[in-house]
């Protein structure tokens, strides 16, 4: 089986390695790079007995493998090579350089890329984030992406059900262990053995069976209600919730160490509001599936609207306008009619503003947000230097200010 090598610093991009390729700055080298630290012919790669090696070819700066030097190594899925200023990473041809849903947003599909690896490990992954943004959908396309994804994908919503329902879904029972249990009865942990159990609604789950839900991910085992043997488990857990986790440990609702069990990788989907660049393909797909035309006049209003319900609450307008005004243009007069006023806008956004200042930020984002602050405060709000200073387009300084919540008019410099 040939391997593909993909460079780090352009995601979603790979070339086939054949018999042999040698990256070099030299124009003739196989695999040419531009780069002053990469020598003209620096590595070659080649199968020895279906065995991919890398040897280096007396480099100036030498070829590391996986931050090791090397002179010459066998090399196998996953490794990093490091040739100069440049890193590649070896693939193989059925390994996706491409998250399954993109965003036209930077700041959202940064996130999104940066889950093509992640998808592929067993490491739980917790998504955080207001309610309506597509956490489920989000969690399909991990599982679509994972090595998983010729087993099952099972989801449980953990508010949906009782304490003791609950336990029964996600452990089994066995016949007789409480009334109207009058049958053995497998739960989701061992319905989604090989492949993937999303925990949506996470934060509601009874403080009780946090306890045995985070013995059954540290030992990889469940016990069934009424049972007194313990089942091995076979699964890799997403969870998601539109509460404040941190709030909730500090209230003393939900435990700590099933919040770090939980929280290896973190991914927080935007509100629509702070994704308007995906509107038009959001709608145009829900429109598609229900048969609905909407005129420019009408689209054009819909973007004015905050959307406090998200991606949800959109779909929802959709199809409520397929019942309502079925092989018909929906125009402008129809709009006030099709969106529901019943939920007041600013209370709705009140919650949510107040939900997304306490949700804990993914460190990577924290320290974003610090360099940005921190430079707008140097230069008074300026946000054209800012923006050369930080290495940015104006443009994407202007999406990360809408992301996390920064009022530019704090740091400009008042009259005197």
């Amino acid at each position: 089986m040939n391997y593909l090598i993909k460079p780090l610093s352009s995601p979603g991009v790979a070339i086939v390695i054949s018999d042999f390729m040698t990256i070099g700055s030299d124009k003739n080298c196989q695999y040419p790079v531009s780069s002053p630290d990469v020598s003209d012919r620096h590595t070659r790669l080649e199968y020895r007995d279906g065995v991919l090696f890398a040897k280096d070819m007396r480099s100036l700066n030498g070829t590391f493998l996986n931050n090791e030097k090397i002179s010459e190594s066998p090399l196998q899925f996953g490794d990093i090579l490091r040739i100069g200023d440049l890193e590649f990473q070896i693939v193989t041809p059925d390994e996706k350089t491409q998250f399954p849903l993109q965003s036209k947003n930077i700041i959202w599909n940064e996130e999104l890329n940066s889950l093509v690896h992640g998808s592929r490990s067993d490491f739980p992954i917790l998504m955080l984030g207001s309610s309506g943004t597509g956490k489920e959908v989000l969690a399909k396309a991990i599982h679509e992406s994972s090595r998983r994804n010729q087993g099952p994908l099972v989801c449980v919503n953990c508010s949906a059900l009782t304490e003791t329902l609950v336990e029964s879904e996600l452990f089994g029972h066995i016949k007789g262990s409480f009334t109207g249990a009058i049958a053995d009865r497998k739960g989701a942990f061992e319905s989604a053995r090989g492949g993937t159990l999303f925990l949506d609604e996470i934060g509601d789950l009874p403080y009780s069976i946090q306890a045995k839900l985070l013995r059954a991910l540290e030992n990889s085992e469940i016990r069934p209600v009424g049972s007194d043997r313990t089942i091995q488990t076979d699964v890799r857990i997403l969870a998601a919730t539109h509460k404040n986790l941190a709030e909730k440990i500090n209230q003393g609702s939900f435990r700590l160490d099933l919040y770090y069990r939980l929280n290896v990788i973190q991914v927080s989907p935007p509100d629509l509001a702070h994704r308007m660049e995906d509107f038009d393909m959001l709608i145009g797909e829900f429109c598609k599936n229900f048969r609905v035309r909407f005129s420019f006049s009408a689209l054009s209003e819909l973007k004015k609207y905050k959307w406090p319900g998200n991606i949800r609450e959109l779909k929802n307008l959709v199809s409520r306008a397929s019942a309502l005004y079925p092989h018909q243009l929906i125009d402008e007069v129809h709009i006030h009619r099709l969106l529901d006023k019943s939920v007041s806008e600013s209370s709705l956004e009140g919650d949510l503003s107040s939900q997304r200042n306490g949700q804990q930020l993914p460190i990577i984002k924290e320290i974003e947000k610090q360099m940005i602050v921190k430079r707008l405060t140097a230069n008074k709000g300026n946000q054209k230097l800012t923006a050369i200073e930080l290495g940015m387009p104006k443009s994407t300084l202007h999406d990360r200010l809408k992301y996390y919540n920064i009022d530019v008019t704090h740091f400009k410099q008042k009259p005197a």
